[in-house]
């Protein structure tokens, strides 16, 4: 059986939950958090990474820089401005929060901010087309307006736009930073290599899973978590430190993801219902589920080895998707994942406990991270 001791405690999980429940909550202590308006956190972030991005978007050639456009949201299919859902802005709101540990002004972590920003979208362009996906923040992903061969341009030239904006800088901050983010960057190619791979494995052991997941989301959450600090002029054990909240803080947004995978509102994640089991994701979900063994744990194993050699696999119906999610539940993959969530976070936090910051600042690296843990997409 899976081990589920350890500092997890306080997930409320509903034995008869359906898609659509609320992901399980983390019920911290009252803290300083509390206090922090999370919405103004993100929306600053937002607010102050957005002028330097679109024209960072700006400088690519035609049609990428209307691809580009539409992929973020500012224009609709047909070219006209829009105000389309731009993603939760967790990463920059984490880059310009972590420049004031150092006592800098926020707008010092911008360029970090954006420069992360355009990495995370990169991949979201090329990974939306190697699932798959037809569907991103409630609208069709670019490869299924624009074609695929656009999706992968546009893709690389965010990239490289990326590290343009943090070496355009000059400073040896800034040379710091771009080798940060380009060390995140093999890292989240090397888990998107591993999760495309792990769908045609029958088993996946847990330990691989949360590698792939610390490379695929931690890895450049610990970036944003620190390169704001480091163009701050932070030195590298303060930069290091961070990055392992924002590392611990990755595994436990993709856990939630995971669940939101399977069990997520379609109206909330934008997403088709039962996601990521109609990709043959190998999530944390279904390798708890497979690694904790019993009766549900056995059929679920031959379900999906034979659904991996399944030819009418993309036909399947809701009923069938929702069976398989019924077993994953009731081999306890659900819960499991909900307490690894829990215990991530609690990693994350306690990682802020050595660095010297003001207590704003912790307090509202504190509510991000409980943000992450609760929300419903």
């Amino acid at each position: 059986m899976l081990d589920q001791d350890g500092p997890v405690a306080g997930f409320r999980i509903s034995g008869t939950a359906t898609r659509g429940d609320t992901v399980p909550a983390v019920p911290p202590a009252p803290t300083a958090a509390d206090a922090v308006d999370v919405t103004a956190l993100l929306e600053r972030g937002r607010t102050l990474a957005t002028p330097v991005l679109r024209a960072a978007v700006d400088r690519l050639a035609p049609p990428m820089d209307t691809v580009a456009a539409y992929h973020f949201g500012w224009i609709d299919a047909a070219g006209n401005p829009a105000d389309g859902d731009g993603g939760k802005a967790v990463r920059p709101a984490l880059a310009v929060l972590s420049a004031e540990v150092t006592g800098a002004m926020p707008e010092i972590g911008v360029p970090g901010a954006v420069a992360v920003e355009l990495v995370h979208n990169f991949s979201l362009l090329h990974d939306d087309l190697m699932d798959g996906d037809e569907q991103r923040r409630h609208r069709d992903t670019v490869w299924k307006v624009h074609g695929p061969a656009q999706a992968i341009l546009v893709g690389d030239a965010l990239f490289a736009l990326a590290n343009e904006v943090l070496l355009e800088l000059g400073s040896v901050e800034a040379g710091r930073a771009t080798r940060r983010l380009t060390t995140a960057t093999r890292a989240l190619i090397d888990g998107q290599a591993q999760d495309i791979s792990y769908e045609h494995r029958d088993r996946v052991s847990v330990e691989e899973c949360l590698e792939m997941e610390g490379n695929k989301t931690g890895a450049l959450l610990a970036c944003a978590s620190s390169i704001g600090a480091v163009l701050g002029g932070a030195d590298d054990r303060t930069a290091d430190t961070l990055e392992r909240y924002g590392y611990h803080l990755g595994l436990a947004f993709q856990a939630v993801d995971d669940l939101l995978g399977i069990w997520g509102d379609p109206d909330a994640t934008g997403k088709q219902t039962w996601s990521d089991l109609r990709q043959r994701k190998k999530s944390l979900p279904v390798v708890a589920a497979l690694a904790a063994g019993g009766d549900a744990s056995e059929r679920l194993g031959e379900i999906l080895a034979a659904d991996a050699k399944a030819s009418d696999f993309e036909n399947f119906s809701e009923e069938e998707f929702a069976a398989r999610a019924a077993l994953i539940e009731e081999a306890g993959g659900r819960e499991w994942t909900a307490q690894e969530a829990r215990r991530q976070h609690t990693i994350a936090i306690e990682a802020l406990d050595a660095v010297d910051m003001p207590d704003r600042v912790r307090a509202a690296f504190t509510a991000l991270a409980d943000f992450v843990v609760v929300r419903k997409r």
